[in-house]
C-alpha cells in the first residue's frame, strides 16, 4: 500500500534533497569512496608480491581432462574451509577461459557465489575445443591451446601462463606475482568480527561477509595497455596507478555511478564498466576479460612497483580486485590487435546493426518545452539548411516523471507531433528511466507492486529510493520474467501516444538513487534468487538496456531494428544499442578527453558511442561549440545535448559565420554516411570499431601507441581535433609510408612524418589514406531518409603503386531483411588504371533481395596524372570525360582534382572503368 500524501515539511525535505542531488551540485571527491575507504581494495593493495601468507599459497592438484574436454583441477590449502575448483577450456582460435569457484560439496555456506547470466553468447560452451591430456614434469603441467600456443600450469604455488609453443616466450600470465586471493564464503560470522561497513551516513550490512577476489595478470611484449571504460582521461593508454613515479595512487574503478560534472582526468569510475583490457606492443597483442559485475578496482603497476631493481622488458603487471563474484576470465592472443577485439566479440557478441537514421545527426536538450518548441526547432533546421534526423525529449515531456506518459498540457497531441516530424523523414526519441514513481495512480507502479517485480531492500520490502519522481522503486531486471514484462510496455497499446517513428533513451540506469550510498542502490539490496545488488551492480543497466531493446523489437514484430541509447553499460551492451559518455562539461578539456573515451569504448565492443556535442553542463563559448561540432561530426554517435539551465544552443544561434561552420561540419557527416554505414556493417560482423586508434590500423608504428588526439574512422580517414582555445597551429602525425590527402582540398602529405599545420576555422585537420576508396553522397537533404535514392561519389586515393580499394554496403536501412540476403556489398578495386566493382555478398544467406537504381555520378581520383582525359566503361564500351573538378560540392570549392564525370554506373552491377 502506498503511503498517504506527505505533509508540507516532508515535501520541503524532498525539494532540498533534489537540490542536493547530482543534478544540483558539482562533483565532490568526498561523496564517493576511494580505495582506502573500500575494505576489499585496501586489503588487496597491502599484500606483497610472492607472499607466503596462507590464503595466497594455493596448490593445484588432481589435474584431469573432463569428458567435455576441459582441464579441471583443485586449488587447495589447509587453511581454507573448502577447496576451489578450476576449469580451463579453449576457444578457437587463440582464447583460453579460466573459471574458478568454491567447491560447495565440501561444506555448504548459506549462499553461493553469483555467476553473471545472459552476457556471454549462448553457444560459447558448445564452441569449446577438446583439450589434450596435459604433460606433467616436475610439478608443471603443459597442454596445447592451439598449434602455436601452450598453457602452462605450475602446481605449487599455483600459476598459469599462456606462452608461445615454439619459443616458450610468455604472452599472458595469471598469479605470476603470487597475489591470487579468493576470500571464502563463511558459514557463520566469527565471534567478535564485524561485517558491516560504513560510508558517510550509509551502512552496508554485508550479511554474507567478505568475499572478494584478487589476482595479478601480466602482459608480455607490451608497450601499453588500454581499455577499462569508463573513466575520464586525455590519455588513450592506461597510465600506471601504483609504483615509482605515480603521484596519485588510485586504481581504475569499475562501479557504475551517476557522476555529476565528472573530472576529465581521473581513474574514478563513471556510468559504465567493461572489465576488458588490451595490451599491445611491437611483438604482441593480447587481451584479458573478467566476467564479473561486482565493483572492481584495477591497478596498472609501474615498473619497479614490487621493489625489484628492474622489470622484465616489455612486461606490464596489473592487479585485479573485485568485491564479490567468481573468476570467469578469458585470455586472448592475436597476431594483431584486431584479432584480440574479434575474439572478445566472439564471446560477448557483435554490435547490433543500427538503422540508417541513427548514424546521422541527433538534436537533444533537457528539455524542449512543448509541441510548439519542437515544431520551431524542427523548422529552424530547415530554414538554415542544416540536416538532422532525430529530435529528442527529456524527462519533462512526461506526466510528473511517470514514464510511458505525456504531459498533456504541453504535449497534448504526441502522435500528430511525431507524424509531422516523420513527414520529413525524421524520428523522435523519448526518455524512459528505471525509477518508477511510487504513486498509487500510476499503472506501471501498481502492476509492478502487485506482481512483486521490484528490487527488495535488505529487509525484504520493495526498495524505496529517491530520484526524479521523488519516492521511486526499481524493476528487478535480473529476472527474465520482469524483462519480458518491461518489454511489453513499449507496445502501442501500453505506451499511449507512441508511434513507429518513436525510439527510446535509457538514462539514470546505473541505477542512480539520489539518497543512496554514492548515489546508487545499496549493495545489500536483493534481486531474484537472493542475489545481492553488490554482485550484479555493474550489469543492472545492461539488463535494463536489453529489456528496452527487446521491447522495441517486440513492438515492431521483429521487423524494425531498435534504437536505444543507454548511459549505463557492461560487457555485451553492444548487442542492444548505443551509449554516450554521460554528463560532460562545456570546456576544452572535456572536448579533448572525449576522443580517448570514445576510442576506448570502441576497443571494448561499444563502437556506437559519442559524447554530448558542446558539453552537457555550462555554456560553451561559440568557438568551442564550433570545434566540438567539427570533432563530433566524426563520432560514431553524433548528438548535440544540453542541460536545462544552459542557454539555448541550436546551431543557428551564434551568428551567420559560426552557423555556416557548424552547418559545414554536419554536412560533412551526411556526405560520409555511406562510408559510416559500411563501417557499422563491418563492426556488426567483426566487432572492429568504426572510430579507431591509429595503432589499430598501424600496429607496428610505435609513434601511434599513445596518440589520443588523432583517430581513424575506419581504415581510410584520419582526423585530428583542435583542443585549445585560439590555437594557431597543430602537430599532426600521419603514420605509414604512403601519402595522405587532405579531405578538403586533396593536397598530399607524406606519411611517417609529424606535420605542423596552420589551424583553420573552417575545419579540423582530416585526411584520406592513400590506397583507399571512400563512398560519399554529396547532395544535401533535410534528413538521411531523403538521401536514399541520391547518387554516389567515389573518392579514390592512389598509393605509390597506383592502386586503391574500398567497400560499400547498402540495405534498406531499417529492417532485418539483410540477414536473409537483402543487401548490396561491393568492393571497389583500382589497379592498372582500372576501377572494378566486385560483388562480395555471400550467396548463402537467404532468398531476399535488395536492389536500388542508385548510380555513381562522380569518381574523384587523387594522385592520378593530370594527362588523363577519357575513361571507358565496360560492359558497353561507353566513353566518358575526365576533367578537373572540385573535391566537394560545397560552395567555393575549386576544381583541382581529376574527376570522371557522370559515369552513371549502378552500384548494384558489376562493371569496370578504364582510364584511357
Amino acid at each position: 500500500m502506498d503511503p498517504p500524501p506527505r505533509p508540507r515539511v516532508l515535501r520541503l525535505a524532498l525539494l532540498l534533497l533534489l537540490l542536493a542531488s547530482p543534478a544540483a551540485l558539482a562533483w565532490k571527491k568526498d561523496e564517493f569512496r576511494n580505495c582506502n575507504q573500500t575494505p576489499f581494495c585496501k586489503r588487496a593493495r597491502t599484500r606483497a608480491p610472492h607472499s607466503l601468507d596462507a590464503p595466497l599459497s594455493l596448490v593445484a592438484g588432481s589435474l584431469a581432462v573432463s569428458p567435455e574436454g576441459s582441464l579441471t583441477a583443485e586449488l587447495s590449502h589447509p587453511s581454507r574451509p573448502r577447496p576451489l575448483l578450476l576449469r580451463l577450456s579453449a576457444l578457437p582460435p587463440h582464447a583460453l577461459r579460466l573459471q574458478i569457484d568454491e567447491d560447495y560439496s565440501a561444506n555448504t555456506p548459506p549462499s553461493r557465489r553469483f555467476h553473471v547470466p545472459d552476457v556471454l553468447l549462448p553457444d560459447v560452451d558448445s564452441r569449446a575445443l577438446h583439450l589434450s591430456k596435459p604433460k606433467t614434469v616436475a610439478g608443471v603441467s603443459t597442454v596445447a591451446l592451439s598449434s602455436d600456443l601452450d598453457v602452462v600450469v605450475k602446481h605449487d604455488p599455483f600459476e598459469l601462463t599462456v606462452r608461445r609453443a615454439g619459443s616458450g616466450d610468455p604472452v599472458l600470465s595469471f598469479n605470476s606475482q603470487g597475489l591470487f586471493d579468493f576470500e571464502p564464503l563463511q558459514e557463520l560470522k566469527p565471534e567478535g568480527e564485524t561485517w558491516e561497513e560504513q560510508f558517510r551516513s550509509h551502512t552496508d550490512t554485508r550479511p554474507r561477509g567478505p568475499q572478494s577476489i584478487t589476482f595479478d595478470v601480466s602482459f608480455y611484449g607490451a608497450d601499453f595497455v588500454y581499455g577499462l571504460p569508463e573513466h575520464g582521461s586525455t590519455s588513450l593508454a592506461l597510465r600506471p596507478t601504483r609504483g615509482p613515479g605515480v603521484e596519485e595512487s588510485e586504481p581504475y574503478r569499475l562501479f557504475n555511478l551517476d557522476v555529476f560534472e565528472y573530472l576529465h582526468e581521473s581513474p574514478f569510475g563513471l556510468y559504465g564498466s567493461i572489465p576488458f583490457m588490451i595490451a599491445h606492443g611491437a611483438s604482441a597483442s593480447s587481451g584479458f576479460f573478467w566476467l564479473n559485475a561486482a565493483e572492481m578496482q584495477i591497478d596498472v603497476l609501474a615498473p619497479g612497483w614490487d621493489g625489484a631493481a628492474s622489470t622484465e622488458n616489455g612486461r606490464i603487471d596489473t592487479l585485479w580486485m573485485a568485491e564479490a563474484g567468481v573468476v570467469d576470465a578469458f585470455f586472448f592472443v592475436g597476431s594483431e590487435p584486431k584479432d584480440v577485439i574479434k575474439q572478445y566479440i566472439s564471446v560477448t557478441g557483435t554490435p547490433s546493426m543500427p538503422q540508417q537514421f541513427a548514424v546521422a545527426y541527433h538534436q537533444c536538450r533537457w528539455n524542449y518545452r512543448d509541441e510548439e518548441d519542437v515544431a520551431g526547432v524542427d523548422a529552424g533546421f530547415d530554414e538554415h539548411d542544416i540536416p538532422y534526423d532525430v529530435l529528442w525529449l527529456d524527462i519533462e515531456h512526461t506526466d510528473g516523471k511517470r514514464y510511458f506518459t505525456w504531459d498533456r498540457s504541453t504535449f497534448p497531441n504526441p502522435e500528430e507531433m511525431q507524424r509531422k516530424i516523420a513527414d520529413k523523414g525524421r524520428k523522435m526519441v523519448t526518455i524512459v528511466d528505471p525509477h518508477m514513481k511510487r504513486d498509487s495512480g500510476y499503472h506501471i507502479h501498481e502492476e509492478a507492486t502487485a506482481k512483486g517485480y521490484y528490487v527488495k531492500d535488505a529487509s525484504g520490502k520493495d526498495y524505496d529510493g529517491w530520484c526524479w519522481p521523488g519516492s521511486s522503486s526499481y524493476p528487478d531486471m535480473l529476472n527474465p520474467e520482469i524483462r519480458d514484462w518491461w518489454a511489453d510496455k513499449f507496445s502501442y497499446q501500453n505506451y499511449k501516444g507512441s508511434t513507429p517513428t518513436l525510439y527510446i533513451w535509457n538514462d539514470m540506469n546505473e541505477p542512480s538513487v539520489f539518497n543512496g550510498p554514492e548515489v546508487t542502490m545499496p549493495r545489500d539490496a536483493i534481486h531474484i534468487g537472493d542475489v545481492e545488488h553488490r554482485e550484479l551492480h555493474n550489469a543492472y543497466g545492461y539488463y535494463f538496456h536489453m529489456a528496452t531493446s527487446d521491447g522495441l523489437l517486440k513492438r515492431g514484430e521483429g521487423k524494425d531494428r531498435p534504437f536505444v541509447l543507454s548511459r549505463a553499460f557492461f560487457a555485451g551492451s553492444q548487442r542492444y544499442g548505443a551509449v554516450w559518455t554521460g554528463d560532460n562539461t562545456a570546456d576544452w578539456d572535456h572536448l579533448k578527453s572525449s576522443i580517448p573515451m570514445v576510442l576506448t569504448l570502441g576497443l571494448t565492443g561499444m563502437t556506437f558511442s559519442g559524447a554530448d556535442v558542446g558539453g552537457f553542463f555550462g555554456n560553451p563559448e561559440p568557438d568551442l561549440l564550433v570545434r566540438w561540432y567539427q570533432v563530433g561530426a566524426f563520432y560514431p554517435f553524433f548528438r548535440g545535448h544540453a542541460h536545462h539551465d544552459t542557454k539555448r544552443r541550436e546551431p543557428w544561434l551564434f551568428g551567420e559565420r559560426r552557423t555556416a561552420l557548424m552547418r559545414e561540419a554536419i554536412h560533412m557527416r551526411y556526405s560520409l554516411l555511406p562510408y559510416y554505414y559500411t563501417l557499422f556493417q563491418e563492426a556488426s560482423v567483426t566487432g572492429v570499431p568504426v572510430m579507431r586508434p591509429l595503432w589499430l590500423e598501424f600496429p607496428d608504428d610505435k609513434e601511434t601507441y599513445n596518440n589520443g588526439e588523432a583517430f581513424m574512422v575506419g581504415p581510410s580517414i584520419l582526423a585530428q581535433g583542435i583542443y585549445e582555445e585560439g590555437q594557431k597551429s597543430v602537430l599532426v602525425y600521419l603514420p605509414g609510408t604512403e601519402l595522405w590527402y587532405d579531405l578538403r582540398n586533396g593536397s598530399p602529405y607524406k606519411g611517417s612524418v609529424s606535420h605542423k599545420l596552420q589551424v583553420s576555422e573552417d575545419s579540423i585537420p582530416s585526411f584520406q589514406r592513400s590506397g583507399t576508396i571512400v563512398p560519399r553522397k554529396d547532395r544535401f537533404r533535410r534528413s538521411s531518409t531523403q538521401m536514399v535514392n541520391d547518387p554516389y561519389t567515389l573518392v579514390i586515393a592512389l598509393n605509390s603503386s597506383g592502386s586503391a580499394e574500398g567497400e560499400l554496403y547498402v540495405d534498406d536501412g531499417k529492417s532485418y531483411d539483410y540477414q536473409q540476403g537483402a543487401f548490396i556489398h561491393r568492393r571497389f578495386v583500382f589497379a592498372d588504371n582500372k576501377l572494378t566493382s566486385i560483388n562480395i555478398a555471400p550467396d548463402s544467406l537467404g532468398k531476399k533481395v535488395y536492389s536500388t537504381e542508385c548510380v555513381i555520378e562522380r569518381i574523384i581520383v587523387l594522385g592520378l596524372s593530370s594527362g588523363a582525359k577519357k575513361a571507358i566503361i565496360e560492359p558497353g564500351n561507353q566513353e566518358v570525360e575526365i576533367d578537373l573538378g572540385p573535391i566537394s560540392l560545397r560552395s567555393g570549392s575549386k576544381s583541382v582534382v581529376p574527376t570522371v564525370r557522370r559515369p552513371n554506373v549502378r552500384v548494384v552491377d558489376d562493371w569496370t572503368i578504364r582510364i584511357a
